[in-house]
C-alpha cells in the first residue's frame, strides 16, 4: 500500500475462517488508511463480515447474483474470466468488473499449463464489455507497460510484488511503469 497499490485482494485457502476474518478486518482498515479498495477472494461471508469493499469470484464459485444476496448493496463483485465469451457472461450476470487472464504464463495459484491469452485479449474484452477490465496472470515489470497500453483498467500482480525483496519498492516501480505507459 505504501508503494501505491490501489486495490488489495485477500486470497487465503489454508487458514481457518476465523483467522481469515481477523486478517480481513485488519486489511480493510489498512486499505482505508491508504485510500485503496479491499477485495476478498471467494468467501462472501468473509467479505460481508469484514466490510470489504467487494468480493471476487471465479467461474465455478458463487454466481454473481447469488453473491449479491449475501453482500451489502455497496459491495462490488468481480469475476474471473478466460476470454471474451466468459467476460460477456460475467458482465451479463452483473459483475462490477471482469478479471481476464492469464495474460502471460504463470505458476501462481496452481495455474501452470494454462494457455496465456496475451495483451490483445485485454483489448478484445475492453471492446466487448462496458465493465472495467482487470488484467491478471504472469504480469511483471518486463511486460506491465504492454498490458497498460492494451487498455486494462486495473492490473493485478502477485509474484512481482510478493516475491520481491522490497515489496513496497517493487509496487512503486510497477505503478510508475503503468502511469508512464498510459
Amino acid at each position: 500500500l505504501r508503494g501505491g497499490a490501489s486495490v488489495i485482494q485477500l486470497r487465503d485457502k489454508t487458514r481457518d475462517k476465523g483467522e481469515v476474518l481477523q486478517i480481513a478486518r485488519t486489511l480493510r482498515a489498512l486499505c482505508d488508511a491508504h485510500d485503496a479498495l479491499f477485495i476478498v477472494n471467494d468467501d462472501a461471508d468473509i467479505a460481508l463480515l469484514s466490510d470489504a469493499h467487494g468480493l471476487h469470484v471465479g467461474q465455478t464459485d458463487l454466481p454473481v447474483g447469488e453473491a449479491r444476496r449475501v453482500l451489502t448493496p455497496e459491495q462490488i463483485v468481480g469475476r474471473s474470466n478466460n476470454g471474451v465469451e466468459e467476460s460477456l457472461h460475467s458482465a451479463g450476470q452483473g459483475a462490477d468488473y471482469v478479471a481476464v487472464g492469464a495474460v502471460y504464463s504463470t505458476t501462481t495459484m496452481g495455474k501452470s499449463g494454462r494457455t496465456s491469452l496475451g495483451p490483445d485479449m485485454i483489448r478484445q474484452v475492453k471492446q466487448a464489455v462496458s465493465a472495467p477490465v482487470v488484467a491478471i496472470g504472469g504480469i511483471n515489470a518486463d511486460n506491465i507497460a504492454e498490458v497498460a497500453r492494451a487498455g486494462a483498467d486495473c492490473i493485478c500482480v502477485v509474484s512481482a510484488v510478493t516475491y520481491a525483496d522490497d515489496p513496497g519498492r517493487s509496487t512503486a516501480e510497477l505503478v510508475e511503469i503503468i502511469e508512464s505507459a498510459r
